[in-house]
This record gives C-alpha cells, sequence and structure tokens, in this order.
C-alpha cells in the first residue's frame, strides 16, 4: 500500500487491517518532516511477519551469538535512517499521542473535504465515493481546458505563484490534473484563500473561452508575473499590470513575488547543466 494515504489512517484504521503486506511510511508528509525542497526523504518500510526474513540488513545488525540478523544485504548506509530527522517525527508522535494523532487525520479529511466542497462547483473533482467525499487528498481535473481554452495544466500551477501560492502536485496520478492535500496545518483563512484563488483562476479561463482574452497573450500562458515585469516600462499585453499582479483583494496587503518568470520546465529536466565551480577550484 502507498504510504502517502496515512494521513487518513492513522488513529482510524490501518494498512495491516485492510489486507496489505507492505506499506511504507511518509515521514515528509505524515509525520512532521518537510514535505517539498528536494527532501530530506525518510521513509520506513514496515512489513507483516512473514515477510521480515526478507527486509534488508546491515553488519551492525547482529543477533547475540554474531550471526547477522538477516540474510539480505544493506541497502543503505545508516541501518535506521537519518539521525537528523527521525526525531522528529518521533518527538512529533511522542507529544500529540494517540488522541491527538488521529484528530490530525480526521482533520486532514475535513479540510480537503471543505476545500472539495468549495470547489466542486467549478472544476470537476476525480476519485470520490458513492456520497462524492474524499479522504485527506482530492484531484482536479484540468484537461477541459486544453480543449476549450488551450490550457494546461501548467499554465495553472504557474498562474497560482501570482497568487502567493506554490502549486499541488501536478499530472499524478492522472495526467493533466492537479492533486491537492491541505493536511491538518492549514488555517480555515488560508484553505479560503486557496480556494478563491482557484476560482478567480477559474473565472480567467472562462474569459477565454468566451474570447474576451486571447488564446495566445493572455494571463495564464504569460503566468508567473515578476516584479520587474510588471513594473518595466513597457508593457505589451492586452491585460492590465493590476490584473496580473493583484487579481485578488488580499495580495494588495501581503504579496509574494515570484523570483522567476515562466521556465521550460520540461526541457530543464531533459537537459542537466552543473552550476558547481570546476573541478580546478578543489585542486
Amino acid at each position: 500500500m502507498d504510504g502517502a494515504n496515512m494521513n487518513a489512517q492513522v488513529g482510524l484504521t490501518s494498512p495491516g487491517h485492510m489486507g496489505a503486506d507492505v506499506c511504507h511510511l511518509n515521514n515528509h508528509k505524515t509525520l512532521a518532516i518537510p514535505h517539498g525542497g528536494g527532501g530530506p526523504g525518510v521513509g520506513p518500510i514496515c512489513v507483516k511477519k512473514h515477510l521480515a526474513p526478507f527486509l534488508p540488513g546491515h553488519p551492525e545488525l547482529v543477533n547475540a551469538d554474531g550471526t547477522p540478523q538477516s540474510s539480505v544485504g544493506p541497502v543503505s548506509a545508516a541501518p535506521y535512517g537519518s539521525a537528523g530527522v527521525l526525531p522528529v517525527t518521533w518527538s512529533y508522535v511522542k507529544l500529540l499521542g494517540g488522541r491527538g494523532m488521529t484528530e490530525v487525520s480526521k482533520t486532514a479529511i475535513l479540510n480537503a473535504n471543505y476545500m472539495a466542497n468549495r470547489l466542486r462547483d467549478h472544476y470537476t473533482i476525480l476519485y470520490t465515493n458513492e456520497k462524492g467525499m474524499c479522504a485527506h487528498e482530492f484531484i482536479l481535473d484540468m484537461r477541459p481546458f486544453g480543449k476549450s481554452a488551450g490550457i494546461q495544466v501548467i499554465d495553472i500551477a504557474k498562474r497560482l505563484q501570482d497568487y502567493g501560492f506554490h502549486p499541488p502536485t501536478m499530472s499524478w496520478p492522472v495526467p493533466n490534473t492537479i492533486m491537492i492535500e491541505p493536511t491538518e496545518s492549514e488555517s480555515k483563512e488560508e484553505l479560503d484563500k486557496f480556494c478563491d484563488a482557484l476560482i478567480s483562476i477559474r473565472e480567467e479561463i472562462r474569459e477565454i473561452e468566451e474570447g474576451k482574452q486571447s488564446h495566445e497573450d493572455n494571463i495564464l500562458v504569460n503566468a508567473p508575473h515578476t516584479i520587474s515585469r510588471v513594473s518595466a516600462e513597457e508593457w505589451t499585453h492586452p491585460y492590465s499590470r493590476q490584473r496580473a499582479a493583484y487579481p485578488l483583494p488580499y495580495l494588495r496587503e501581503r504579496k509574494f513575488w515570484p523570483s522567476v518568470a515562466r521556465v521550460d520546465d520540461a526541457f530543464g529536466d531533459r537537459n542537466l547543466m552543473c552550476s558547481c565551480p570546476p573541478i580546478e577550484t578543489y585542486q
């Protein structure tokens, strides 16, 4: 079972109870470790007893007689993971306790369903149950906008930066979708701001669909808008600088400016460049 789903299970159910033999735990999502920035990712692998003999071993893990605990070789230099990360997870669990961890799961589920219900009149939501409910995350389908307005999920993600938000997971597990998982830690005010941003972006897409904005030069395909672009002497776009930078009132009170304008993400992923100093620097 995918341990990413533990946000909706801790204190309420368990992978073993549902029949899973193997499950990893996303410490970086469920147990307090920061999610983004490339890590640190420490994910314990949990198995049922009949699979324990097949877990990786380590030279430091031996029985009382000196024989190795497992016939399988190590897969990591540190047998118990990162000593700098796991104490944070341990502290999080100990401070909350069983009752607190259960409340965390309930809050994560409540937050996700609150947002999904605010957005369901504006976007199609995939994979809900027969009552229209989700667990701790939900998926917004952006695929129809490709045909109706020439807008892809990357355009919506980039535009979210103009609203002051780091975009959620894109195209997983369905291409051209956004998966939103608010967790338990955000206030209702912040959840509402994020919903307001997505609703506003949907109205911007509608303007393209209705011909009020250009298909080629619009506020989404040009996003994000940096302060240097908005304050430049020349402005050639058919929409205003104000709409580009301050689409909602709260942004005039507190604006987080994107530092870089649109880049070709896919090209960058396929064409790695090393920015390290040359090897001669270290000699």
